[in-house]
């Protein structure tokens, strides 16, 4: 154990923290808007253990991902129909693809109600409601798609299984601390919550966007990344992503500066 403890892996522990946190953003986004659609007196504990289970799951991924790292990451299929659909795709571009398609569907689908039944009474309300065990049940399941993601990066980092444990675990103690807290803000401030799903819409389109390299990164081979009608899927980055989100939140800020002034004029 004392052998890991080098000043090499302090740094990148604290990388995998951060890389963590960062990725983990959108994910508490996640889980503070789905809690709600538990009932009212659940919503804490769907929080809580959705995370729990979660943070459990992936450990558990993180061991099959080492394992078969090489074999998950060769791809399966390799579609060949010039001009129409071209490129390989492996076991994480599926993942990616239908991950991002599911969060892109929960977006649009909570925006819809926000905007068509938000003034209307409790029965419309409990009408969207879910049991607090599908609830918990659809928080892990979006955890495991974005771990994924932060699970390869943290592998691309370091493959010391110690250092990727400590760095996950941290980052589930650091989710169940601010996830109330999200979700008390979310629901005192309603407009951040809309802000909030047209963020992970953004972050399903990412999704989408890494299907399309995922099996040609795995392979090192560029001809395997997908293309549509001689269009090639290419992954929005990382910096073009946290501006896009960071412009989304100055114009709420300043929009609701405006609005104060308005109503004290």
């Amino acid at each position: 154990m004392l052998e890991i403890i080098t000043f090499e892996n302090l740094i990148n522990l604290v990388m995998l923290i951060f890389l963590q946190a960062v990725l983990g953003f959108d994910n508490l986004l996640y889980i503070s808007i789905e809690s709600k659609r538990a009932p009212k007196q659940f919503q804490k504990s769907v929080r809580f253990w959705g995370i729990m289970i979660a943070v459990f799951l992936r450990v558990v991924l993180l061991f099959i991902m080492v394992l078969l790292l090489d074999a998950l990451s060769e791809p399966f299929y390799i579609f060949s129909k010039e001009g129409i659909i071209e490129g390989g795709i492996n076991f994480s571009s599926c993942i990616f693809f239908f991950g991002g398609i599911f969060i892109i569907y929960t977006a649009v689908k909570e925006i819809k109600h926000l905007l068509t039944t938000q003034h209307l009474g409790e029965n419309n309300k409990q009408r969207h409601q879910k049991t607090a065990f599908a609830t918990v049940f659809s928080i892990v399941l979006m955890n495991l798609v974005f771990s994924f993601d932060s699970i390869l990066s943290a592998i691309a980092i370091t493959k010391v299984l110690a250092l990727l444990i400590i760095a996950i675990l941290v980052s589930g103690v650091a989710m169940i601390v601010l996830a109330d807290s999200v979700a008390e803000f979310l629901e005192k401030n309603r407009m951040y919550e809309v802000l909030g799903l047209f963020i992970l819409l953004i972050v399903g389109i990412v999704l989408i966007g890494e299907s399309g390299v995922a099996a040609a990164h795995a392979s090192h081979n560029k001809d395997l990344s997908l293309k549509f009608f001689g269009y090639y899927l290419t992954p929005m980055s990382k910096t073009t992503f946290y501006f896009s989100v960071l412009v989304l939140f100055l114009v709420e800020i300043l929009q609701t500066i405006y609005e104060r002034k308005i109503n004290r004029s």
